[in-house]
């Protein structure tokens, strides 16, 4: 999955360890496109990459407008936004003691 989000340039990937702090998944990952068009290709291909590779079917909302697209996967909760979006919600503030962390390890670079 992050390689797939490496390969279509998604800029300031972070992902984010929810296990033992929340039933809704295992992993957050947060990331952003330079445009709407960048953030609705990136999305695309993530979900065909999950389809093709894993046989998974993702659940997506927002892709239409390409401001924040939201990817469920059931355990890995991927958010695509243009990088004005992501700093009006700044999720990462949310979920992360400290305020933003680069990439961390954990989840399979698949």
């Amino acid at each position: 999955m992050l390689a797939s989000l490496d390969d279509d340039k998604a800029e300031d990937v972070v992902q984010i360890d929810l296990r033992g702090r929340s039933d809704m998944a295992d992993y957050m990952v947060i990331c952003s496109g330079r445009s709407s068009r960048q953030v609705a290709a990136i999305s695309e291909k993530l979900m065909d990459r999950l389809k093709q590779q894993f046989g998974r079917l993702s659940k997506v909302e927002g892709k239409e407008t390409g401001d924040w697209v939201l990817i469920d996967t059931g355990d890995v909760i991927v958010h695509v936004f243009r990088p004005e979006v992501r700093e009006f919600y700044q999720l990462e503030k949310m979920w992360l003691p400290g305020g933003t962390q680069g990439l961390s390890s954990g989840m399979s670079q698949d």
